[in-house]
């Protein structure tokens, strides 16, 4: 759960253009449009994982201790700036760690598994999976190995998997889980 990064300018998960989220493709190359469209389902699938990483996660405005004992803050923020325990944390701050920290899962979820651009449930469940136990763990899933393979909904089967913290089973993480596993399989038929 290595959170600590920060994405600049030019780098990472970027929004699509006012006029691609508008619907408003007119006038643009068809690379244009295909550029669009693919903005538009990361775009899409940031909406549908970020409220569910906020509710999984849950808000606290001071550094505390999770449930294995790593510093976190915020919406499950880790990293080497989190401070110590009893650090606090404003409203603004969170949410800005909040973006930094969805878009750099989501940024090394399409890195392991790059097919996952142009399917907005998949992404967006495989960046809440990433938000969790961490970019490295993800792209070493069977997860990630079974979509690299095209097993859709094999993958989101293997959800189920993570569900242990400082190994013992945490009902939280079987909760969130098969809520993670419900989006991952929408539109797979």
């Amino acid at each position: 759960m290595m959170r600590g990064g920060c994405l600049r300018a030019g780098h990472g998960v970027a929004m699509p253009p006012p006029a691609a989220m508008n619907g408003g493709m007119a006038g643009l190359s068809s690379s244009g449009r295909n550029k669009a469209m693919i903005g538009g389902a990361v775009a899409a699938a940031l909406l549908v994982a970020t409220p569910g990483i906020q509710r999984w996660e849950g808000k606290r405005n001071a550094t505390y201790l999770d449930v294995v004992g790593v510093p976190t803050a915020c919406y499950g923020h880790t990293g080497p700036d989190t401070g110590p325990v009893g650090k606090r944390w404003t409203d603004v701050q969170c949410d800005a760690l909040l973006r930094e920290d969805i878009a750099e899962h989501m940024e090394g979820a399409l890195g392991c598994v790059p097919a996952l651009r142009d399917r907005v449930n998949q992404l967006a469940a495989a960046t809440m999976l990433t938000f969790n136990i961490g970019v490295a763990a993800f792209c070493r899933s069977t997860v990630a190995r079974r979509f690299n393979a095209g097993d859709w909904a094999g993958g989101c089967a293997a959800f189920s998997m993570w569900v242990k913290a400082g190994g013992i089973t945490l009902r939280g993480l079987v909760n969130r889980r098969a809520h993670e596993r419900e989006i991952c399989m929408r539109g797979l038929g």
